[in-house]
């Protein structure tokens, strides 16, 4: 065998075994976005619950009060990025889509002379910061999927303190969140919004002029201080679960791309190795032809 034909062997034996790689990661990713999509669609009422909750507590009670609902925070300026990335690659643009949305954003509120204060999950979010030399105020990597409850937990306890904090170093007056919401397994979106001040409404239908009975014990303002820390935590892990989805969906679409191109490679050496292993045999054919047309010319016969 010749050298060429050793060197396509070698390339095909590579694209062979990068394809088994990438198939496997495929159908891994496939077999977990069920998973992750159940565990949104099991987080998600919880999360609509509160907010229908804290919207009839501060529809239904003019002496409620909570710093989360003020519409007028403004304090030190500084405004809080929640960026969601992975922590791993061969995703796609599942990363890359989430960052751009969140210095979008971090660009408008410059605009605005606002100081974004970015708070960075996964590491490829803390990377991208870092190599350019702007370090997140906080990051949270690396983290696995079963700790999702309690990572959003710690983000969200790390958070309100920093939004009820009175040392204007530490304050801050919004809150928004970037992540990749699931809408389907073809169809995900990164997307920015805020939870920081809240806008509530009642959410329950009634009749114009007829308005329903509220009670709440022990009274209006308790039960707001005990829904709202819950409802930003529940905000936090739902998020943290439809992007961890949304990062399963596109690192499905990922490595399926990554199998057809490494097939593509193995087809395209196929061929090559073919062609140059019919160019070797015509090769000798013709030196032995040419040899025996040598001999016949001489008018030597071989004994």
């Amino acid at each position: 065998m010749g050298a060429q034909q050793r060197e396509y062997k070698q390339r095909i034996g590579s694209a062979q075994g990068m394809k088994k790689i990438f198939k496997a990661k495929e159908m891994v990713a496939a077999s977990r976005i069920s998973k992750a999509h159940a565990r949104v669609l099991a987080t998600t009422p919880y999360a609509d619950a509160l907010t229908q909750a804290i919207g009839a507590v501060a529809t239904h009670s003019q002496e409620a009060q909570h710093p989360f609902l003020q519409a007028d925070r403004a304090q030190s300026g500084r405004v809080a990025i929640l960026l969601i990335t992975a922590d791993r690659g061969m995703t796609g643009s599942y990363s890359h889509n989430a960052i751009r949305t969140a210095e979008e954003l971090a660009n408008t509120l410059i605009d605005e002379g606002k100081t974004p204060v970015l708070y960075v999950v996964g590491r490829k979010g803390e990377a991208y910061f870092r190599f350019r030399n702007r370090d997140p105020h906080r990051a949270w990597a690396p983290y696995s999927e079963p700790e999702l409850g309690s990572l959003g937990q710690d983000i969200a306890h790390t958070l309100t303190a920093d939004l009820l904090s009175e040392d204007p170093e530490t304050h801050l007056d919004e809150l928004y969140l970037v992540g990749t919401r699931f809408l389907s397994r073809f169809k995900q979106a990164a997307r920015a919004s805020r939870l920081v001040p809240m806008q509530l409404v009642d959410a329950e239908d009634h009749v114009p002029g007829a308005f329903p009975l509220y009670e709440f014990a022990p009274d209006a303002e308790t039960t707001l201080q005990e829904l709202i820390p819950r409802y930003v935590e529940s905000r936090i892990v739902n998020l943290l679960m439809q992007s961890m989805a949304s990062e399963h969906a596109a690192t499905q679409r990922a490595m399926q791309t990554a199998t057809d191109n490494a097939q593509t490679q193995i087809d395209k050496f196929t061929r090559l190795a073919n062609t140059a292993r019919q160019a070797e045999i015509t090769q000798e054919i013709t030196e032995i032809v040419g040899g025996a047309d040598a001999l016949a010319g001489s008018g030597r016969t071989e004994r």
